[in-house]
């Protein structure tokens, strides 16, 4: 399962049948007092994830102990290695904590993971032993602040937290399917590393320009790997994935290395906001790193299919001139298109990255910017971006901690 199980908590109390029945949560995260006003039981909540901060591997550790223990049903549902899985869990938590007092934001985020754990199988069912084991883990290692209050906020929260995610996960249900097949038709081999495969779903897709998905192989599954899709819906159905193979990852060796035309992959829903705001003619400053220019090639697309003429300027990033494998593309886009320009900027060359050579051009205040590509290159990319001008809510990229995912 992915990270949204985080979210789990127990009552403390012996036995299992009747925890965290989610059909009584009420609609609204508990309290009520808003970002600026924590509510005690936001208050009581963030005070057990400081203390359990430091151990935070044993805690999960000790979560999915207790879980494969008591509910060895829940097993399959998980992949075989567990090491990522841990790392999600211990994200998604605090993810959701963070935003507890939060109800919009919090509530958008535990229903897109809900979507996206459908394809794992996940039942209302399954939720209270989830909360059972997870509040097991941290009374056990937050014993020093755990008390009837602290448990009873915690069972609050969770019983919120999951009527949310089963109330999305059934609504989402009535309208998509909970996964797609799709067979591979194109395998493009780039350079020795990174391969462009073009995928026919069995069934119509629905995503946007700049938005990502979840890919499973018949190799390894129940382990799936986020990847963004490299260009803007098309009008036969076709999807494009740029592929990296990494040292140790198994997805992404098995897309480059082993896939062939024939052969079928699952996919998960589309996810992510870094997508085209259509109502504004505000200019697009788009940073692309490796692999990370297939997003930025579909928005491009997108841009141009809604007849659009604002400006687009692209900054291509790469290590070595052998790692532009797409420049040609990014390069023929240019010549089709007069409001887009496309500079690549080759670390080797330049003697700066990526973030560094943003700041020669511009001015970029009024630009909507777009980041895309390896983890660091996002963080240093926002904080570049921000220095010359761009607010916050003007920057949009993919979730730092799903790029440390799909670099698998």
């Amino acid at each position: 399962m992915d990270a949204p199980t985080t979210t789990s908590a127990d009552n403390g109390t012996s036995g299992g049948g009747g925890w965290f029945t989610p059909h009584t949560a009420p609609a609204v995260p508990p309290g009520g007092g808003g970002p600026e006003h924590p509510s005690p039981d936001a208050l009581l909540i963030r005070r057990t994830m400081a203390e359990v901060a430091p151990v935070a591997d044993k805690v999960t550790s000790y979560f999915y102990a207790l879980l494969f223990v008591r509910h060895p049903d829940l097993r399959p549902l998980f992949p075989p290695a567990m090491d990522i899985q841990r790392e999600r869990l211990l994200k998604a938590l605090l993810t959701a904590v963070e935003h507890i007092d939060n109800t919009p934001v919090l509530v958008d985020y535990l229903q897109n993971l809900s979507r996206g754990h459908r394809k794992y199988g996940t039942r209302p069912e399954h939720y209270p032993a989830l909360g059972e084991c997870l509040v097991g883990a941290l009374s056990q290692y937050a014993s020093a602040v755990w008390d009837a209050e602290t448990e009873a906020a915690w069972v609050r929260a969770y019983t919120m937290m999951s009527q949310v995610m089963i109330d999305a996960a059934a609504a989402d249900e009535l309208r998509l399917p909970a996964w797609w097949h799709a067979e591979v038709v194109a395998h493009d081999l780039r350079t020795p590393d990174v391969a462009v495969l073009t995928l026919r779903p069995d069934q119509p897709y629905p995503f946007l320009a700049g938005q990502y998905t979840s890919v499973e192989t018949p190799w390894w599954p129940r382990v799936w790997r986020h990847y963004s899709f490299a260009s803007a819906p098309r009008s036969d159905g076709l999807l494009t994935f740029h592929v990296k193979a990494v040292p140790a990852g198994w997805i992404s060796n098995a897309l480059v290395h082993r896939a062939r035309p024939g052969d079928v992959v699952r996919l998960g829903p589309a996810t992510g906001s870094m997508t085209v705001d259509h109502t504004t003619d505000s200019g697009l400053l788009c940073l692309g790193g490796g692999t990370g220019i297939a997003p930025i090639k579909a928005l491009v697309e997108d841009v141009a299919e809604h007849g659009e003429r604002r400006p687009v300027e692209v900054f291509y990033g790469a290590r070595t001139d052998h790692d532009l494998y797409d420049i040609d593309t990014m390069l023929r886009l240019q010549q089709s298109h007069p409001w887009l320009s496309v500079r690549a900027i080759v670390d080797q060359q330049a003697n700066l990255q990526l973030p560094d050579a943003v700041r020669e051009y511009g001015p970029w205040a009024q630009y909507e910017a777009y980041l895309s590509g390896p983890p660091g290159m996002i963080r240093s990319g926002v904080d570049a971006l921000r220095n010359v001008g761009i607010p916050p809510e003007r920057i949009r990229h993919d979730a730092v901690e799903e790029l440390v995912v799909a670099a698998n």
